[in-house]
Order: C-alpha cells, then sequence, then structure tokens
C-alpha cells in the first residue's frame, strides 16, 4: 500500500516522473545485487562505474538538456534527490559497506517514499537500509503532532510565504529597486530559503513519523554558526554529507600528495559540483565556489581567529563570527538566486543604505502587519529551535495533561488558520 501510493503521488502530475523514476530505481537495485554477487574486483569496479555513469549521464540529460536549441525536456520531480541516492547506494556496495538489498518492496520504498520524494532528504543507504518502520501498537501522542503542526508549518506558511512575495519582487526586478532594497532582500533571502526548505523538510519528518517512519535530520540550527565549514554541517545536512563523504573525501584523498593545494583544489571541485547541482549556469558555480573558498580561508587563518577569539572574548568573538557567517552566506545567494552572473554583479555594485524616498523602502514593500507577523515568527521559530536544542519540548509535551495539550494544539490550529499563507502552490527546492 505503501509503495503503491508513493507511486500515485509521483505519477499524479506527469505520468513520466513516474516512468523514470521506475526505470533508475530498477536499474539500480538489479546493478547494485550484480556488483554485490561479482567475485572479481575488476568486474566489480567495471560494472560499478557503469552504473554511476548510466545515473550520471541519465540526470545530466535532464538538468542540462534544455539548454540545447529546440530541445524541451520535463524535468522529472526529484531526480536529482533520488539519482544521489542511487549513487550513494551502488557506492556503499561497492566499498563493502552494505549488502545488496534482496526485497525489491523495500528498495522501491526506500527510493520512492512519497514523504521524502520531492526534496529529500538524502537518505544514505548506510542509515536507512530500508527506511526503518518502528514496530509500535500506537503513535505516540508527541508523533501526532510533531514539526507536522508546529515548526515546519509555521516556517512555512507564516515565515517564509509572508515575505517571499516582496523578497522576490526585488530579486525579478533588480533594476528598479533601490539600493537599500537591493540590500534588505539579500540580507532576508536566506531566511525565506530557510523557512521555505527548512519547513518542508520539517513537514516531510513529521509526516513520515505519523507513518511510523524516521527519516534523517536535514537541518540543525544554522543560523548560529561560526565558520562556513560549520554552516554546511547544519545546513541541508543530507546533501552536504552526501557530498562530503562521496565526493570531497575521495578528492582530498586522491590529492593529498599536493598539500594545501590538494585541500584547495578538492574544496574548490566539490563545491563547485554542489553549485552545478543547483543548477545550469556561471551564477550556480560562482555561488559554490565562494562556499569552497570562504572554507579554505577558514581552514588557512584558524589559529589567527583562536587568537582573535582570545583577545576579544569568547561571546564577543561568537556573535561577530555568526554575523559575519550569515552575510556571507546571503552574499552568495545573490548568485544563488538570480538568473545571470550579470545580474548579480549588477546587484552587488547598486547595494547601498541611499534610499529614493524614505527609509520605509526597507520593508520592501511588505505592510507593518506581515512585518510583525513574519518577525514574530522568525523569533518564536528561533526560540523554539533554541529549547529543543537543550530539552525534546516534544517529549515533555506528551507527559502533560490531555487538557494542556489540546489547548495548546487548538491554539496553534486556530494560528495556522488565521496567519497562514494558503497561496503558494510550490517550495523553492522542487526546481532542483
Amino acid at each position: 500500500m505503501l509503495l503503491l501510493s508513493s507511486c500515485v503521488f509521483i505519477g499524479y502530475y506527469h505520468i513520466a516522473f513516474l516512468v523514470i523514476a521506475l526505470l533508475i530505481s530498477l536499474a539500480t537495485f538489479f546493478l547494485g545485487k550484480w556488483v554485490g554477487q561479482t567475485k572479481r574486483e575488476k568486474d566489480a569496479k567495471r560494472i560499478y562505474i557503469s552504473g554511476l555513469c548510466l545515473l550520471i549521464v541519465g540526470w545530466l540529460t535532464f538538468r542540462y538538456a534544455n539548454l540545447l536549441p529546440g530541445v524541451h525536456l520535463l524535468f522529472p520531480l526529484g531526480i536529482s534527490f533520488y539519482t544521489f541516492q542511487a549513487l550513494s547506494y551502488l557506492t556503499e556496495i561497492y566499498w563493502k559497506e552494505e549488502e545488496p538489498e534482496e526485497n525489491l518492496t523495500d528498495f522501491m520504498i526506500y527510493m520512492l517514499f512519497f514523504m521524502k520524494f520531492l526534496s529529500g532528504p538524502i537518505e544514505s543507504k548506510r542509515y536507512a537500509s530500508p527506511i526503518e518502520v518502528r514496530e509500535t501498537g500506537s503513535l505516540p501522542v508527541h508523533c501526532l503532532w510533531n514539526e507536522t503542526d508546529s515548526s515546519g508549518i509555521g516556517k512555512k506558511l507564516i515565515l517564509a510565504d509572508y515575505i517571499s512575495p516582496h523578497i522576490d519582487g526585488i530579486f525579478n526586478s533588480v533594476h528598479a529597486a533601490s539600493g537599500v532594497q537591493l540590500l534588505m532582500a539579500c540580507l532576508l533571502y536566506p531566511i525565506e530559503l530557510y523557512g521555505d526548505f527548512s519547513g518542508y523538510t520539517d513537514i516531510a519528518l513529521g509526516g513520515a513519523c505519523m507513518l511510523g517512519f524516521k527519516l534523517s535530520p536535514n537541518f540543525n540550527r544554522p543560523f548560529i554558526a561560526q565558520t562556513t565549514a560549520e554552516f554546511w554541517r547544519r545546513w541541508h545536512m543530507s546533501l552536504s554529507f552526501w557530498v562530503r563523504d562521496y565526493l570531497y573525501l575521495p578528492l582530498s584523498s586522491g590529492m593529498r600528495r599536493w598539500g594545501q593545494w590538494g585541500v584547495f583544489l578538492s574544496l574548490s571541485l566539490t563545491f563547485a559540483g554542489l553549485g552545478a547541482w543547483h543548477g545550469a549556469g556561471w551564477n550556480f558555480i560562482i555561488y559554490g565556489l565562494i562556499q569552497g573558498l570562504l572554507i579554505f580561508y577558514e581552514m588557512k587563518t584558524a589559529i589567527f581567529r583562536n587568537k582573535l577569539k582570545t583577545w576579544l572574548g569568547n561571546p564577543l568573538f561568537s556573535a561577530l563570527s555568526i554575523i559575519r557567517t550569515y552575510l556571507l552566506f546571503a552574499f552568495s545567494l545573490i548568485f544563488f538566486r538570480l538568473d545571470s552572473v550579470t545580474d548579480a554583479f549588477y546587484y552587488i555594485r547598486h547595494i547601498s543604505f541611499s534610499t529614493h524616498a524614505s527609509w520605509k523602502e526597507m520593508s520592501i514593500g511588505m505592510s507593518d502587519h506581515n512585518c510583525i507577523v513574519a518577525g514574530s515568527a522568525l523569533v518564536l521559530i528561533l526560540t523554539y529551535e533554541y529549547f529543543m536544542s537543550k530539552r525534546d519540548l516534544l517529549e515533555a509535551l506528551a507527559k502533560q495533561p490531555a487538557l494542556i495539550r489540546w489547548s495548546i494544539y487548538y491554539l496553534l490550529a486556530i494560528m495556522f488558520f488565521t496567519l497562514g499563507q494558503f497561496n503558494s502552490d510550490s517550495f523553492i527546492y522542487l526546481q532542483f
């Protein structure tokens, strides 16, 4: 039933999406068995490399074929995420870290489970072989509430969807915006992206929990990161760890004889690949290279930053480091968000604190009501995440009397239905 539901979910928008997902999943399943059963190392490697090339070429065809004149292919929903899952699955088998999955149904659920199909998280075979079902007589109360009815919906419907029309309006008309509007859109876009993508992830994790499944977390308070390297250990974690395990570590191992240049080249290639994963265009490559350069810079200046930390004191140094990391990420997202490098450089040149009329331009067109609601939602979400890092609030809530629990449930439901923006029908990361 779960596999059938996932197939209906995938094929509802376009039957071709289901056909492609089934073909890739079946090919991966049988390639994995073939690699695992092949005794000779040379033959296993040949099959493994052929499988990787098949999957990568298939993904590249759909991802970048539209750049060719006269070619118009639909980009299948979720293909980037389940292709990466397939690549990690084959790699784990070839590395002898995992045995091939014997049950085809379990493997197809691992690949096609509808809660994570569209935008992840990317479940590595090492952590989900297949996705484990908790054998419980009834679902715990906190699981029924979970992120689905709390942070996920709040991040998406109240935070991201309140500010996204105004931020998108600035990015879609950069030549008509004032310098301060460009500045505010740049500073707020990481919050929109976090609210939208992290909101999706929380809803996916919460919905999977309601069905008895446990998916990997994808975000862990990224805006408290003090370095770019730490940021990527907290942001889009399943993709970050995938890139680290299957791209950066093999590259750095192969280039270690080159010393620091090997590290620099490994980081550059890894994050350039990460940028290319997001889309075709030099703007995405530059976005990725900025991340790699920042991480290499942080590695080279670690001693200096430790001395600065001693001189400034830990609280001040930590606060300044968090602000620096956020600003650098916001800057790099200019290349991520705009369609061309030309537009990105125009955007950067024209950022300023000057206004055309008044400082009200800092609101980027948002009404006072929307500013208050979105600002309050951001504060509540960050506060909630802080206390969740100290203690599982959902577990604590589950132990409270029914009157308290259901009062909170109804209060949240009323808040979501009253304040939520229900006119958005998509998530940002569906395009990837």
